[in-house]
């Protein structure tokens, strides 16, 4: 079990005892941990390009790579307030950041050459030519990311998480909504 698991455990039951600033001591607890990280996709993205159509150059240019990246995704426990928790002896009720997707890494080892087509009066794609690609992907990926699900994944992780260990600090009744950009909570 990582260290932060366990200090967010620890943080919690220490927060989690009724008393007048049982919810400072939740926000505190949650405050301390930052960024959760719930959910981690591994994604295999396929970079195409082709200049042909430059008509002042002869001959064809293309280049198909593949690349895999890591995606890493949770809730940013740094926003969260007071009024987003509710303590009410056996009963809480959690409000939480939508999740957000933290890191996206392309090893660059990572980064395959699967075809190359290069007419006799071409040079290659020189490696700034690929390394833009690559950063092009990347950008790719990020846009995607809700589409992939993971952000929908780190919620559904995130609840299961913190309900489990709410009921195990002794909490009967638990709540758990995520928090939108228009202010509704789910």
């Amino acid at each position: 079990m990582s260290r932060t698991i366990l200090y967010f455990m620890f943080c919690f039951a220490l927060a989690c005892r009724s008393g007048p600033d049982a919810e400072t001591q939740v926000i505190l607890s949650l405050k301390e941990i930052n960024q959760l990280v719930t959910a981690e996709y591994v994604v295999n993205k396929i970079i195409k390009a082709s200049d042909d159509n430059t008509w002042y150059k002869i001959g064809d240019r293309k280049i198909l790579l593949t690349c895999e990246a890591s995606l890493k995704a949770g809730i940013d426990f740094s926003t969260i307030n007071t009024s987003q928790v509710d303590i009410r002896n056996k009963k809480i009720s959690l409000t939480l950041p939508h999740a957000t997707l933290f890191s996206l890494n392309i090893k660059p080892e990572d980064i395959k050459v699967a075809y190359e087509e290069i007419g006799m009066l071409r040079s290659s794609f020189s490696a700034q030519e690929r390394d833009m690609l690559a950063v092009q992907a990347e950008k790719q990926m990020q846009q995607s990311a809700d589409s992939l699900g993971i952000l929908k994944t780190a919620e559904t992780n995130a609840r299961l998480f913190i309900t489990q260990f709410l009921r195990n600090a002794g909490y009967e009744d638990i709540e758990v909504k995520f928090e939108y950009a228009g202010g509704n909570a789910n």
